[in-house]
């Protein structure tokens, strides 16, 4: 992991794997034109799916814009293949330290709090790379993810200075209000990408987004 870049912030793809594979290795293409800065391949598997062949060749295309790749929950595919850059988890996991002694190698790490912050806590605790809320707003790709009110997001930033990212319904219309009612330092989308017709396009939308000072929105919008 020492030439992988740090996760900061910005547009955080998750790939959803049971779709097409052509199609979805197009629009991943297209976001990393478009400047996403992390990619998390979601545990979403066809049955009859090659795994690790599929991670390779998501990796292959990454590697070029130097985009870490995570996967999502499972941490035996991070063990397995080496292509992998880290780990999302949804939940604590029951051992961190015996699948990190077990992949036995660098490895960055993730978590979804949803609105606890004592996953905040365990994640400062444990030196992981960021937290992750989900959901923000009503979405169909965030599951069964309870609404997280933006006031827990910001006492999460009284807890930790690692990055935050939030989910669930985010979209370029939603990010500059949302900002204005708490900090945070990118955002995570499925759908709001992958669905696009020119995901490239739309990843710049959710950056330019990101970049509005909420002060100057809220001045624009008087």
């Amino acid at each position: 992991m020492e030439n992988t870049p740090k996760i900061t912030g910005g547009i955080y793809l998750v790939l959803n794997p049971a779709i097409d594979e052509a199609i979805l290795l197009a629009k991943l293409k297209s976001a990393l034109l478009g400047g996403i800065q992390v990619v998390q391949i979601w545990n979403n598997w066809q049955p009859a799916a090659d795994k690790p062949a599929l991670i390779e060749k998501i990796a292959a295309i990454c590697k070029p814009y130097a985009v870490p790749l995570l996967i999502n929950a499972d941490w035996t595919l991070l063990r397995d293949v080496p292509a992998l850059d880290g780990i999302h988890f949804d939940n604590i996991p029951a051992s961190l330290s015996l699948i990190q002694n077990t992949v036995s190698r660098p490895f960055l790490t993730g978590i979804t709090c949803s609105e606890n912050l004592q996953t905040v806590a365990w994640a400062q605790d444990n030196h992981l790379d960021y937290v992750s809320f989900c959901s923000m707003f009503p979405s169909s790709s965030a599951g069964i993810c309870n609404i997280v009110m933006p006031a827990t997001v910001k006492r999460a930033r009284l807890l930790t200075g690692m990055p935050i990212f939030v989910a669930g319904g985010i979209t370029p219309q939603n990010i500059p209000g949302l900002k204005k009612l708490t900090p945070f330092d990118g955002v995570a989308v499925i759908s709001g990408i992958l669905s696009a017709e020119d995901p490239e396009q739309k990843v710049k939308e959710f950056k330019n987004a990101l970049s509005i000072n909420p002060t100057q929105h809220a001045t624009e919008n008087n």
